[in-house]
């Protein structure tokens, strides 16, 4: 069973990564007798795909590295990053060997599957084998083209004896090609949804599909298409590795990728109807796409994620590590209930004063919280664990009021992030450093002071969310007048609990720049936390601007005076954070020793 054998052999696929086209045998996984036994062969199967799982919920991409989180300790590598302390002999995230590894073990179990005897597994079986490690190999070629742009496109399992310098990077066309070569060869082989649960986590036509939309999502922005900063980019003979032209058709290569994802009607937005609701919750529903077992939105993620690590980062103390916060840049790009910016007038926003009522709907916000956090949208509440918002990781009212003063104690757990406060700087040694946590993801059946954790819950790489907003962008840019726009852009908002697009504001329809706004706060948003901030603000090439690297919070270390709630001091904007950036973080750099093992390499530019 995928799920039963899966995850523990990820501490052996990490003992076993190599080096970047590493010349030493791997003996003890390449040995004949793997391939005796189908137990053998799907070991190295499940070693395989072990690679996936570098990004779940700690990586750079998911929290720090980008204008919605911030990770409190100075001395991790994404804060060293976003710092600017950074360079090629730092190799912070250096998955280029790493996905070069599972790579090389997709070859190893291609060419000895066949090994296996009949009576052991079927020509069928073998089969679904090989196109899931053709969906890996293109898979770990995208992370790489994602992080590095061009790579080095291995076409076999290389030999200890091959002389490495002779293999330079191909341009990014041939490796966008060469990715949905493989996506194509692998989607035959696989189901569009897996009849069992027990192959959940496996990949599927729609995660083909997907990948394919993803790089040509890649290929139409502004990053790769034409972008006159790579124009210098060549190899050693002087062949360029970025288009030098930009093709505003790219755009709609993209939109059809997307929409083919749509059109395999394989997918659908969660809502709690699906969990046993008898009437739609916008809040359960944004919420439990997260925490359910598995679920018809999901196009490829972790079956059983280990969430604990995660959970005690964006926990509050007592119990949890603050480590993971939120910014006042996310915060403020959540709509009003009413589907309003805050930034507009009829929004209905106060930012100061506290709330004299609560919220009709059970989720939203209290009486006497602050107002910058009254009246919000559903996604707020679910995603955000902002100050005096009750605590979610604990079961029993005993547990609740830990995190709370006697004074404040009720049973609910308002968290305390002003200064002196149970989750605050000067009593519980906090890291929170924003005034906000991460909520996403964070079940209520778990007990952080007690580390106990459900673990049943996936970590999801690609939701149905995002390809339909990945649709409606592609589409913006190319056929701005298209109704697909407002349609599957108001499928997300709806599900979120929010009036369309066209109701709220209706000078967008049709306009190319306006609606670009809404599409990229939509995914700003929907799919915070998830990774896709950080590759937006690049492949657009926004990261750089200073609204995205000037980092905000609230005022967590001035002295309340044991005013408490009542203080307002807190809630006065900070610049927490102004992020360094130079614009050859567009790209990681490539280590400095995989540089010197492979000599043909060029540097990605700037580095």
């Amino acid at each position: 069973m995928i799920k039963r054998i899966f995850f523990p052999l990820l501490a052996i696929c990490f003992a076993s990564c190599t080096k970047y086209l590493d010349k030493q045998p791997d003996n003890l996984l390449t040995d004949e007798m793997v391939w005796q036994t189908k137990t053998g062969a799907e070991g190295y199967l499940y070693n395989t795909y072990g690679h996936i799982y570098l990004h779940d919920g700690g990586d750079f991409a998911t929290m720090g590295a980008a204008d919605e989180s911030s990770v409190s300790i100075g001395t991790t590598n994404v804060r060293q990053m976003v710092a600017g302390n950074w360079s090629p002999g730092a190799a912070y995230f250096n998955y280029w060997g790493n996905m070069y590894t599972g790579i090389r073990k997709t070859f190893v179990f291609e060419n000895n599957i066949d090994k296996v005897p009949s009576h052991q597994m079927s020509d069928d079986l073998k089969t679904q084998y090989k196109s899931e490690v053709r969906f890996l190999r293109g898979y770990y070629y995208f992370y790489l083209l994602r992080q590095f742009g061009p790579f080095v496109i291995v076409t076999g399992e290389m030999s200890r004896n091959d002389n490495y310098d002779k293999y330079p990077r191909n341009s990014f066309e041939e490796c966008a090609a060469h990715i949905a070569e493989l996506m194509d060869a692998a989607a035959p082989g696989l189901p569009a949804r897996w009849e069992s649960a027990a192959n959940n986590g496996r990949p599927t036509k729609g995660a083909c599909l997907t990948i394919k939309a993803k790089v040509a999502q890649l290929a139409a922005s502004e990053l790769w298409n034409g972008n006159p900063a790579f124009a210098g980019f060549k190899n050693q003979d002087g062949k360029p590795l970025a288009p030098l032209n930009k093709d505003p058709e790219r755009w709609r290569i993209a939109a059809e990728a997307a929409k083919a994802v749509i059109d395999l009607g394989a997918y659908k937005l969660f809502t709690n109807l699906d969990n046993g609701g008898t009437s739609f919750n916008p809040y359960e529903s944004v919420r439990d796409v997260h925490t359910t077992a598995w679920n018809d939105e999901i196009i490829f993620g972790v079956v059983n994620w280990n969430r604990w690590g995660f959970t005690k980062c964006v926990s509050p103390a007592p119990g949890g590590y603050a480590m993971y916060c939120a910014t006042q840049n996310l915060v403020d790009a959540f709509a009003m209930k009413n589907g309003r910016t805050i930034s507009d007038p009829a929004s209905d926003y106060q930012e100061t004063g506290f709330a004299g009522a609560a919220q009709a709907e059970s989720w939203g916000h209290r009486s006497g919280e602050w107002n910058m956090y009254a009246n919000r949208e559903p996604r707020f509440y679910a995603f955000i664990n902002y100050n005096r918002r009750p605590v979610v990781p604990a079961r029993t009212t005993d547990e609740r009021n830990l995190y709370s003063s006697s004074g404040n104690q009720d049973g609910t757990g308002r968290v305390e992030f002003y200064y002196t406060g149970a989750s605050g700087q000067r009593w519980a040694g906090s890291n929170n450093l924003t005034g906000y946590l991460v909520q996403k993801r964070v079940s209520a059946t778990s007990s952080i002071y007690w580390d106990q954790v459900p673990h049943f819950a996936p970590f999801i790489f690609f939701r149905y969310a995002e390809i339909m907003l990945d649709y409606a962008e592609a589409l913006n840019e190319y056929q701005p007048s298209n109704p697909d726009i407002v349609k599957y852009l108001n499928l997300v908002r709806e599900r979120a609990g929010l009036p369309g697009i066209e109701t709220v504001y209706p000078g967008a329809v049709g306009n190319k720049d306006e609606m670009r706004k809404h599409i990229l706060r939509e995914r700003q948003v929907e799919l915070c936390f998830e990774g896709d901030r950080y590759w937006t603000l690049n492949r657009r090439l926004l990261a750089g601007k200073p609204e995205n690297t000037a980092i905000y919070g609230m005022d967590v270390n001035a002295d309340d005076g044991g005013q408490g709630f009542s203080f307002t001091g807190f809630y006065t904007r900070k610049l927490y954070q102004q992020r360094y950036w130079r614009d050859k973080m567009y790209l990681f750099p490539i280590a400095q020793n995989d540089m010197e093992r492979a000599r043909a390499l060029v540097q990605n530019p700037g580095w």
